[in-house]
């Protein structure tokens, strides 16, 4: 996973339950990495699901819940990431739509090798997006990853519509008991 992943994830910790909350989730982790993270480098996807577990066992709060904040600070980050990303939409529905182009952007290096590419897609697959059916007011979308991560997905969805001044009805069905594939319906307001 991209190291912006983290250090954004981090930031956050620290913005929101202080310093000594980082270093407390980063001792309770069994981190390859031991916590040192750089924005362009690339890390397990394992150690950000550590991290956020003993984030939300040390402060009570779901891990849904955390997944959808973690969204919100990951798509105000998404400018200094891809500016050109955002800039060429002009609607949150044709955004979502293309979100399967832009995962390997969220979660890879720019300057990736392609050894380095290869190996990160080996240990953590990339989610998939399928829109199944779309309007100009609404998308169908069948979500597929190991991860899980849904919810982090639905926020971030909710961040585009915010972005585009628009408001939506976002629906999370599960496809899948385990949640590595669900259905998202989008009605856009």
């Amino acid at each position: 996973m991209k190291g912006i992943i983290f250090t954004e994830f981090l930031d956050l910790v620290e913005e929101r339950f202080g310093l000594e909350m980082v270093d407390k989730i980063i001792y309770q982790s069994r981190l390859e990495s031991q916590g040192i993270y750089t924005s362009i480098g690339t890390y397990s996807f394992y150690e950000f699901l550590q991290l956020l577990h003993n984030l939300s066992k040390n402060n009570s709060i779901s891990i849904i819940n955390l997944l959808r904040v973690y969204a919100t600070q990951i798509f105000s980050a998404m400018d200094a990431i891809h500016p050109d990303m955002l800039k060429s939409y002009n609607d949150s529905i044709e955004m979502i739509a293309a979100m399967n182009q832009h995962i390997e952007k969220i979660f890879t290096t720019t300057n990736t090798s392609p050894e380095e590419l290869l190996k990160a897609k080996c240990f953590s697959p990339l989610p998939q997006f399928t829109v199944k059916e779309k309007t100009k007011n609404s998308l169908i979308i069948h979500y597929k990853s190991e991860r899980g991560m849904q919810h982090f997905w639905l926020g971030l969805m909710h961040e585009m519509f915010q972005h585009f001044n628009e408001t939506a009805t976002i629906v999370l069905e599960k496809v899948k008991k385990d949640g590595s594939e669900v259905k998202f319906t989008i009605t856009k307001n």
